[in-house]
């Protein structure tokens, strides 16, 4: 099937309920810590809390990229009813994350979060395959990530945004403040907002061979030996992206875990007080606790607003890119490298930087950012089978999870304490898995995933 090129607005439509997505994704990127820390979790805690996220996308993403290979409603189309159902089971898990009361409640709705956007994420990668044209992928994927850095931008301020128009920073011991809760409530009404927006604008095309498609879709249990046969066959080009992408995602996890008691605690000199060193009982203690916790609480906010500069550098970043690739060729392999290299430089500088610095870091972080969500993408989009690009993209997944995973289980604290006790050593390591992953793309040798020339 000829597929037709499409003009900006179409491609804007399609790909903006990732803006609700990426809302989703940035709240928990800079709150989730902070969550958990409010809730009394030790810095050593963090990281295995936060495995969810990544064993939630390992599990979900390759079931719902068959799933929806499998999908044709001729109202629907393919990949809509997920965007939906995870949507409104996103937009649910949000609003009452902020309200946990415990630890374990918490960790259970970053469960049911990370579980639903990755519902909704998986077919959003494989809807640009399915639409666009060879000539326009990298077009497409770059415009997610124009979406995806203005909703990291946006949402990661959100806290500090609604503190500014007065909403109460201060909360008492183990309860979140206002600020985080609005934060949330408007991060689940954008969420399903923006889904519902694409869901209603947007159009898919049917199977190329629906005869073909009806006999695949009989099958029966079929699931397991499909994803493990794909796994196996999967082309050479996916297995080395898939070694940038350990580096890579290992970085930004690390990044998401632990920036913020890293950073409070380094730049701000603000670390989460632990209630159990105070003696309670004593009114002056209690009145130390209250001040030390307000102090985490606004140097959280800022963390997450130097954070978000990650998100607007990437937006920068994906603009350019966006009218660039709308007219020439680019080599996705030296965008990707150098881009990874300045996120790397960025993450190594926090070291050194001072509170009103800060930004600058992640300034450089959103560019590697920017990248890791579009040139891969793109890169794998010209390497596989257009008729399982779903399952394609479900599998390629396990590239970014099992880093997290293995991050999660101890990796960060096992590389991290090697240089150290100090907190920012996480950020150090961050910035040198960057370092390693721009590397790895001289693995990449495939001229079509490295560049293709736009019909003209």
């Amino acid at each position: 099937m000829k597929k037709h090129t499409l003009g900006f607005w179409e491609i804007w439509n399609m790909s903006f309920g990732f803006l609700g997505i990426q809302f989703g994704f940035a709240l928990q990127g800079t709150s989730m810590s902070r969550i958990f820390q409010t809730l009394g979790a030790s810095q050593d805690e963090i990281p295995m809390l936060w495995i969810a996220a990544p064993l939630t996308g390992l599990i979900v993403q390759p079931i719902i990229g068959y799933l929806s290979d499998r999908t044709w409603s001729p109202k629907w189309g393919r990949r809509r009813p997920y965007f939906l159902i995870g949507a409104i089971l996103s937009t649910m898990a949000l609003f009452f994350m902020p309200y946990s009361p415990l630890l374990w409640v918490a960790a259970g709705f970053l469960w049911i979060l990370d579980a639903s956007i990755n519902i909704s994420m998986e077919p959003f990668r494989a809807l640009v395959a399915d639409k666009l044209p060879e000539s326009q992928r990298s077009y497409g994927f770059v415009m997610q990530a124009l979406i995806i850095g203005i909703g990291t931008w946006i949402a990661s301020s959100l806290p500090e945004i609604v503190s500014y128009f007065g909403t109460s920073n201060t909360a008492e011991t183990g309860v979140l403040p206002m600020s985080v809760k609005l934060s949330f409530a408007i991060g689940a009404f954008v969420f399903l907002a923006s889904i519902l927006y694409t869901v209603f604008t947007t159009s898919e095309y049917p199977p190329e061979d629906m005869e073909s498609f009806e006999k695949e879709k009989a099958k029966k249990n079929q699931f397991i030996p499909d994803i493990l046969n794909n796994i196996g066959n999967m082309p050479t080009t996916m297995k080395k992206l898939g070694v940038i992408q350990f580096f890579s995602w290992f970085a930004f996890f690390t990044m998401w875990s632990l920036a913020n008691p890293a950073l409070t605690e380094h730049v701000f000199n603000t670390p989460a007080p632990i209630e159990s060193t105070y003696n309670m009982a004593n009114s002056i203690e209690a009145a130390a606790f209250k001040i030390a916790n307000t102090a985490f609480q606004e140097s959280s906010n800022s963390v997450g607003s130097a954070m978000g500069v990650y998100g607007l550098s990437s937006m920068v970043f994906a603009l350019l890119l966006v009218f660039y690739t709308s007219k020439r060729k680019i080599n996705r392999k030296y965008v990707h490298m150098g881009s990874l290299v300045l996120g790397g430089i960025g993450f190594l500088l926090m070291n050194y930087t001072s509170p009103e610095n800060l930004k600058w870091c992640f300034a450089l972080i959103g560019f590697a950012w920017g990248s890791i969500l579009s040139m891969p993408y793109a890169m794998l989009s010209s390497s596989v089978d257009p008729n399982k690009m779903g399952m394609f993209m479900g599998i390629f997944n396990m590239f970014i999870v099992i880093p997290q995973i293995i991050a999660a289980l101890g990796g960060i604290n096992l590389v991290s304490g090697l240089l150290g006790e100090d907190a920012i050593n996480a950020m150090t390591v961050a910035g040198i898995s960057l370092l390693i992953a721009g590397l790895c793309n001289l693995l990449i040798t495939n001229k079509s995933a490295i560049s293709y020339q736009p019909e003209s």
